[in-house]
């Protein structure tokens, strides 16, 4: 399978660059299981969500992880998104003009705090860094003196109004670079309009990297190589996400990252396990979906392993045909656009 058969063209004015002007006020395109489309808005969606369905939320909270330096040789202003910490004084990083960052560079950061690049050796030449940082930091510098860390596609930087609409109103565990941004579109009052409904929640935390924005540069796609991403699902979450697939009702993963989770920790034998662990699940057209029954998710990027995973789900011609659609009808595109709900095809 190639790269090029998930291209399509996007009109650059269909690229969010601001969120809605109220949080879940945005368009919802359904893709029925027949094929067929029907054009809403995101009050509709509680009454397009099965009554008796268990929808499945990441809560992972975005870290104000981009965050500018100054090289102490130089003087001149260096970026650097933090991804994960590797010890309380040293951190997995992305440098931008990585390629330039050499090992023993020094560089100067808001609060008195100093960095030292060291050996990329332990991620394998690729374009991570292990940042050495004097005094260490916690959640308070970042908020101090991070950025929020908008994706490249978004073209300007970030504003005090991003600090609140890059962010799940769910949103409770620290370690995202990139924001599960199927979850935009929730607010308190929609979630409690779903609740009404008799509609069950869960909540499972899988903190997004930075390889949700790399693109796929292999022509095959099967030779691309996911990033390492880590994940939680806890014994509660496990256990009603169980429940439902046993007594036959729909799970309903809430973006491409609860997706992903759900298929990293099935069991074949046992379903859904609780527990911690990593994931590089690589979903494209052929992969068997065992977890999820419908898919809740925003509109991707041409060629983008998140459009390849929506294909995989509800099969690559009625995908593109519904992006299509949306083009034609100017849905907003990425992670500040509008919406769609994937029902699973229904049987031929």
């Amino acid at each position: 399978m190639l790269r090029r058969d998930f291209y399509f063209d996007l009109p650059p004015e269909l690229v969010a660059q601001y969120p809605s002007e109220t949080r879940g006020g945005d368009r919802l395109l359904h893709l029925r299981g027949d094929g067929s489309v029907a054009h809403c808005v995101m009050r509709d969606l509680p009454s397009l969500i099965p009554p008796d369905a268990l929808m499945v939320f990441n809560n992972s909270r975005v870290r104000r992880a981009r965050v500018f330096a100054v090289n102490e040789a130089t003087g001149r202003e260096a970026e650097f998104l933090f991804v994960a910490p590797l010890s309380p004084a040293s951190w997995k990083v992305v440098a931008k003009r990585g390629k330039k960052q050499k090992t023993g560079m020094r560089y100067r950061f808001g609060g008195g705090v100093s960095g030292a690049v060291a050996d990329n050796a332990a991620f394998g030449g690729t374009e991570f860094r292990e940042l050495l940082l004097s005094p260490a930091i916690d959640e308070r510098w970042f908020e101090a003196h991070g950025h929020v860390p908008l994706p490249p596609y978004i073209k300007r930087g970030d504003t005090a109004l991003d600090g609140e609409r890059y962010q799940n109103v769910y949103a409770a565990e620290t370690g995202s670079v990139a924001c599960p941004t199927a979850g935009l579109h929730f607010t308190g009052e929609l979630l409690a309009r779903i609740a009404e409904a008799g509609i069950e929640t869960a909540e499972v935390t899988l903190h997004v990297g930075p390889g949700t924005f790399l693109p796929v540069r292999s022509e095959r796609i099967e030779d691309h190589e996911m990033h390492e991403e880590s994940y939680t699902v806890g014994t509660a979450a496990a256990a009603r996400v169980n429940a439902a697939k046993r007594a036959g009702r729909p799970v309903v993963a809430v973006g491409t990252t609860s997706a992903r989770t759900l298929e990293s920790a099935w069991s074949a034998e046992a379903g859904l396990r609780a527990g911690s662990g990593s994931t590089r699940i690589f979903i494209y057209p052929g992969y068997r979906f065992r977890a999820a029954d419908l898919l809740f998710t925003n509109f991707h990027t041409p060629e983008s392993t998140l459009l390849m995973l929506a294909c995989a789900f509800a099969g690559k011609e009625r995908i593109m045909r519904a992006y299509g659609e949306a083009i034609a009808h100017k849905y907003r595109f990425f992670s500040y656009g509008d919406a769609m709900l994937i029902d699973a095809p229904s049987p031929a």
